[in-house]
């Protein structure tokens, strides 16, 4: 179990609870012993193969690793995929041999929820868990897709934040998750997830009051207010 405090994970405050916002992009609700995470995007690099886009084959290996390696500092009972866990409908009939039996070993002994996606709409088959397109656990909304309106403890994927920040005389652009304390959007979990600068206008009416960014970094998460994050990039 994990030693909570540690530098690898950050406090954040949601829906009147205290999570744990992890370096490595998951996010750990101690009470209910729930870890979830965003748009692992599995098979993308398969995908693009077919479009002869070539790409490194090893993104769905690389994801499941860090899951597998997240999996067994928290140990979890519950583990709640925010959608877009694979990069199309067929994403999970192209898995390697060794990485479905990865993709097992993480779903094994645990409750498992999978959050309907825009990439993945369709219930996943043969993996154990229950298909969802939204699930309410006490003051918290897991979904996809943020809603238009803000929905008190909604708990969302889809747009990939990242937040470019200036230090030392240069910018960083790293994965984030931003949050006003009362809704939340995590970064995308997928090795070849990409992202999306947090002061794009897609999340202004999310955050009409600002947010804070909680930046992923080599071995802890910081936290900057809207005005520190710098647009482009």
């Amino acid at each position: 179990m994990v030693a909570h405090g540690m530098p690898r994970e950050a406090h954040l405050a949601l829906g009147g609870r205290h999570l744990l916002a992890s370096v490595d992009g998951a996010l750990f609700w101690p009470e209910e012993s729930l870890l979830v995470v965003a748009d692992l995007h599995l098979e993308k690099g398969s995908s693009f193969a077919e479009r002869r886009i070539l790409l490194p084959p090893y993104d769905t290996a690389a994801t499941l690793a860090l899951l597998t390696r997240l999996l067994l500092r928290y140990a979890p009972r519950r583990l709640v995929l925010l959608g877009d866990s694979f990069h199309d409908r067929r994403a999970s009939q192209r898995l390697a041999p060794s990485d479905r039996e990865a993709l097992l070993h993480c779903l094994a002994r645990r409750d498992v929820v999978w959050i309907a996606g825009n990439h993945d709409p369709d219930p996943p088959q043969d993996l154990p868990g229950t298909a969802l397109a939204e699930l309410a656990l006490g003051p918290f909304h897991f979904v996809h897709e943020p809603s238009p309106a803000p929905l008190p403890g909604e708990i969302a994927g889809h747009l990939h934040p990242v937040a470019r920040i200036a230090t030392r005389g240069r910018s960083l652009r790293r994965r984030c998750f931003i949050s006003d304390g009362r809704r939340a959007v995590l970064p995308a979990f997928g090795a070849y997830a990409g992202g999306l600068n947090v002061r794009e206008s897609a999340f202004s009416p999310l955050f009409p009051q600002g947010f804070t960014a909680h930046v992923m970094g080599d071995d802890r998460v910081f936290a900057f207010p809207r005005a520190k994050c710098l647009g482009g990039g």
